[in-house]
Order: C-alpha cells, then sequence, then structure tokens
C-alpha cells in the first residue's frame, strides 16, 4: 500500500542523510521525498511517499521517532490531504504543431514558461493523476526533456476549524 509520511525534523545538515538511511538499511524504496522549510524557525518538513503493509510502515515510523533530529511523524495516508507535484516539460514543437500544444495546456491550467525555436517548456502543478494526463497528453508531441517534484501534502482543515496543527 502506497504511505504518504510528514516527518517534521531540524533543519540543518546531516538530517535528510540520516532519514533515507533508515529506509535503505531496512531495504525500503522511497517513491517520493520533498523536504522545505517550515513557518517554524529551524523545522523542515519531509514528505516521504514509500510502499509498504502497515506493520511495515508501523515499524519504520517507530524507528524515525527514535532519531534525535526527528521532532514528529504523522502517517497522514487516510487523512483528507491536499497533495501537489511540479512538473517541468520541454516538448519539441514546431509551427504546425505550437498552438495545439499552447491550447491543450490552456485545458490543464498549465503555464508555457519558454518558447525556443523548436520547443516549448510547460510548467504543472497538480495532484498526481493531472500530473499524469498532462504527461500521457504530451507524448504524442514528443518529450525531449521532463522533471517533476515528489509529492507535497497538507492535511485539509476539519470542521471544527482546526487542521493537524504542524508540530505543536
Amino acid at each position: 500500500m502506497r504511505h504518504v509520511l510528514a516527518v517534521w525534523v531540524e533543519h540543518h545538515a546531516g538530517v535528510l542523510s540520516k532519514v533515507s538511511g533508515l529506509f535503505s538499511r531496512r531495504g525500503y524504496n522511497i517513491e517520493s521525498l520533498v523536504v522545505s522549510k517550515t513557518e517554524e524557525n529551524g523545522v523542515a518538513q519531509m514528505t516521504i511517499v514509500v510502499n509498504g503493509n502497515d506493520r511495515i510502515i508501523e515499524q519504520v515510523i517507530k524507528q524515525l521517532n527514535k532519531l534525535i533530529d526527528v521532532i514528529k511523524v504523522s502517517d497522514i495516508t487516510c487523512d483528507e490531504t491536499v497533495d501537489r507535484q511540479l512538473l517541468l516539460a520541454r516538448v519539441t514543437a514546431n509551427n504546425d504543431n505550437r498552438s495545439e500544444i499552447i491550447q491543450l495546456m490552456d485545458i490543464f491550467r498549465a503555464r508555457i514558461v519558454d518558447i525556443g525555436r523548436k520547443s516549448l517548456m510547460v510548467e504543472a502543478t497538480g495532484d498526481e493523476m493531472k500530473i499524469q494526463a498532462i504527461i500521457n497528453s504530451l507524448q504524442p508531441f514528443g518529450i525531449q526533456e521532463m522533471v517533476k517534484t515528489g509529492t507535497v501534502s497538507m492535511v485539509r482543515e476539519n470542521k471544527e476549524g482546526s487542521g493537524w496543527g504542524g508540530i505543536k
């Protein structure tokens, strides 16, 4: 099963290595990993997407909580979340298909961020399904180069007015 973990850590050198090392020592592949500073000074959040059964993920969470630099770990897999990825793709474009690509990207609310003589660079954000749909729609034109971020995720605010509350 695919799990999404939100891990708050102290923001300093070596923490990413310790966390990723924990996964690799146990033979688990990280599908996606995004790290960024948070609103809290000196704190970063890691959004880690990993495949594994519930028992394995429970063990990983226990091991993460033992690391000194880890402040808090939450498995947000079953929570209502907003998930996003960022895609940059360079697509072959000529006079015959350029306007078609631009119209197609308008449908997805993607942006053209660079125009070359033989290509267009597209920027898109969305959930995993939207990003995959954009990639699928661009493939017939010829994707020359493509990079995308991993998943970033935040739990939605509940009906009583509070979200997950970060690390507090």
